[in-house]
């Protein structure tokens, strides 16, 4: 049966590099699981594949939407299904490779079946928010769908507003959509982590700030600031350098902030991923270990 290598990890690990060096290995295109490398206009700050990068190996939604559009895991997984099974026709190993939790679960496990949201509806909820903040947002929440309010993290915006625009929308609770059940796919799914001791994943991560910043993500921070009210834009790395444009905090402090949550978001990632048994982690810390011979061998265990 044909294969789909997902390449995960946290975020300046080095999945990148790593995914096209295995895809150029395998003869194979990526499929990128990244949210924000999806849009347009946001390279540096989503560290997206350069124009290099992507000239040695055929890449998949990166680039692909205006910063403005709406995407969500339950459409990354309808529209990725359909072409992993397309391009195995060609390629018996397709590679995936991302941090972003929900989508590589989304392909992996499979969306509960939710309901596209209606764009007036979307628009109207956020114009609340843009006015008057989450907690309305979450007190909604609380009167439609009691359960799923005492599970989800209520600081998260994203999570918060799409929950109520479910239960605006379908007249149900959230909550007794979700099944969790986990989709069959048509064809084997290999998952291989890349993780690295934390201490250099932190100077990593600091580093690609820096080099982030001397690259040009102030200014290409500035060309977005007028679309900071988008989804798209509620990202580590804008924000920080939002907060800064509108005066509150210097620029070494936004820097620093920037740094800092990356690290937390890494850790996050880290403590999603760390669930998932199927995972065969690989520490690239570790210079003994011939990751290609590694991942080799686990392709081979099929």
């Amino acid at each position: 049966m044909n294969t789909l290598l997902v390449l995960l990890g946290p975020t300046g690990v080095g999945k990148t590099e790593w995914s096209i060096r295995i895809a150029e290995k395998l003869n194979s295109p990526i499929l990128s699981a990244d949210s924000r490398q999806l849009y347009t206009g946001m390279p540096i700050g989503t560290a997206a594949p350069t124009s290099d990068q992507l000239s040695r190996v055929k890449h998949y939604f990166v680039g692909i939407l205006s910063p403005d559009e709406y995407y969500s895991a339950s459409r990354y997984e309808e529209e990725v299904i359909p072409l992993i099974q397309k391009l195995h026709k060609e390629h018996p190993v397709v590679v995936m490779t991302g941090g972003s939790m929900l989508y590589i679960d989304a392909v992996c496990r499979g969306i509960d079946e939710i309901p596209t949201i209606d764009e007036d509806l979307r628009k109207e909820i956020q114009q609340l928010y843009r006015k008057e903040g989450l907690d309305p947002i979450r007190q909604q929440l609380k009167l439609f769908d009691p359960v799923f309010y005492h599970q989800v993290d209520l600081k998260n915006p994203k999570r918060v507003i799409h929950a109520l625009e479910i239960c605006l929308m379908t007249g149900k609770p959230y909550s007794s959509l979700r099944t969790n059940c986990c989709k069959k796919r048509p064809f084997h799914i290999v998952k291989i982590g890349f993780t690295r001791e934390r201490q250099q994943l932190y100077h990593r991560i600091d580093a690609r700030v820096d080099n982030m910043i001397s690259n040009g993500l102030i200014e290409e921070a500035q060309r977005l600031y007028p679309l900071r009210h988008l989804n798209s834009l509620n990202t580590v790395g804008y924000k920080e350098l939002f907060d800064y444009f509108d005066g509150n905090c210097d620029l070494n402090t936004a820097i620093d902030k920037i740094k800092q949550h990356s690290r937390n978001y890494a850790r996050k990632q880290l403590s999603w991923f760390k669930r998932d048994k199927e995972i065969h982690w690989i520490n690239l810390s570790d210079e003994k270990t011939d990751v290609m011979a590694e991942i080799m061998h686990q392709l081979s265990q099929l």
